[in-house]
């Protein structure tokens, strides 16, 4: 009866040991794929990582489209002629002094970049997120005679100057949006990022 019960024991401290064993494995295998999901993916870093931009290739006049956070990132070399056309476009828009700050400081000004030229915006209109098209030619017929070339939503006829500033009475509310973004050289601009202070 005595060597009955010692066995018995034996066997049930070696069922609790591998039952707690395995247990401990399960609760180990549960949770892991929840601890791993607190922490961001690779391809979640990528989404918000700062992308450099070759512009050397950039012609004046051209515009390039990029991806930055799963958004159309817009480069535009704006020519003199582009850039003269801003000036006269302060009566036609709703907020030309981008008052709005649908920009980084360090874009608030007439040309609403860091280079006067070299224009960077998110390419998505303020209204209901359409991508608007670039209508850089002066005054077509379908856009009226206060066209001087800029951005034309097709979705719901908002239209936006070369500097991404809305026109006045279109549903599109505010100035296309400017992302942060820097020179790491002359040739290379990184969206995503701040300039670095002096």
């Amino acid at each position: 009866m005595g060597s009955d019960a010692a066995v018995n024991n034996g066997k049930r401290r070696f069922l609790i040991g591998a039952t707690s064993v395995v247990g401990g494995i399960g609760v180990i295998g549960a949770a892991t794929p929840f601890v791993m999901s607190l922490f961001p993916s690779e391809r979640a870093k990528a989404a918000g990582a700062p992308v450099e931009v070759d512009i050397s290739k950039v012609e004046p006049g051209m515009k390039i489209n990029v991806a930055w956070r799963g958004k159309p990132c817009w480069l535009l070399n704006r020519t003199p002629a582009m850039l003269a056309t801003l000036p006269k476009m302060d009566p036609r828009v709703a907020d030309p002094k981008s008052d709005v700050p649908q920009q980084p400081p360090y874009c608030k000004n007439e040309t609403r970049s860091i280079k006067p030229e070299m224009w960077i915006a998110v390419g998505i209109c303020t209204h209901l997120g359409c991508s608007p098209t670039f209508r850089p030619e002066v005054a077509p017929a379908d856009l009226g005679p206060e066209w001087l070339g800029g951005f034309f939503c097709p979705c719901h006829q908002s239209k936006f100057d070369l500097a991404g500033r809305v026109f006045k009475g279109v549903p599109a509310p505010t100035n296309l949006v400017i992302p942060p973004h820097r020179y790491a050289s002359d040739t290379k601009v990184v969206i995503g990022e701040d300039p670095k202070p002096a």
